[in-house]
């Protein structure tokens, strides 16, 4: 079956979040459990959402965190994201091609369009799903359903691509190939362990995995 669609994670996998995500983590968390946590200990919560992340750790103040998440976070966003080497022209070519493009994704949409004019390859992509289009996040499958649904694709189609367990385990449980990039914040080790059917080394490697049959 001719790969047809591309699904990409975004934070971490197209656009490096990373220095960003665990510097506003620490801030928020120096205010409120100082000296717990070193950026080592941040790195567990790149790609959970926002409200995972913070009904477990705080609990009963969700929304309160989050509030002070997010405006930490928009105010040095620009200053503190970039994005990966080759990954606007790949996603360039694939578009080309006719390969069908989506970001699937637990960031909000006001978070994704930042980061997607950050990144200028917002007219590359046929569907955005974000946190706030769907029910239940990745692993749930449900946003890679989503997508596919509105990309009009089928399961066997379609690859997701991501850099974390969330994205591996979601794809595998939408029935959908999966591949892990080899420059997670977790490491490309942590990525095996979840059996993705590819291991990205480069973004241009995309280019040879669409053409194969």
């Amino acid at each position: 079956m001719k790969t047809k669609a591309l699904l990409f994670d975004f934070d971490g996998t197209l656009l490096d979040t990373n220095d960003l995500i665990i510097q506003t983590f620490m801030q928020i968390f120096d205010e409120k459990f100082p000296g717990q946590y070193t950026t080592q200990d941040c790195l567990k919560f790149i790609g959970p959402s926002l409200k995972q992340t913070f009904d477990e750790l705080t609990p009963g103040e969700t929304d309160e965190m989050i509030a002070k998440y997010k405006k930490w976070n928009a105010e040095h966003h620009d200053q503190l994201v970039k994005g990966y080497d080759a990954v606007l022209e790949t996603l360039e070519q694939l578009h080309a091609m006719g390969i069908k493009l989506a970001i699937v994704s637990t960031k909000g949409s006001e978070g994704l369009a930042r980061g997607m004019n950050v990144l200028g390859a917002g007219h590359l992509f046929d569907v955005i799903v974000g946190l706030d289009d769907v029910t239940h996040v990745k692993p749930h499958p449900e946003p890679i359903l989503l997508a596919l649904k509105k990309l009009g694709v089928t399961k066997e189609e379609a690859i997701m691509i991501g850099d974390n367990s969330h994205d591996i385990e979601g794809g595998k449980n939408a029935g959908v190939r999966t591949a892990g990039v080899s420059w997670a914040a977790k490491g490309e080790a942590f990525l095996q362990q979840f059996n993705p059917d590819y291991m990205l080394h480069h973004m241009r490697d995309l280019l040879a995995i669409v053409k194969e049959v």
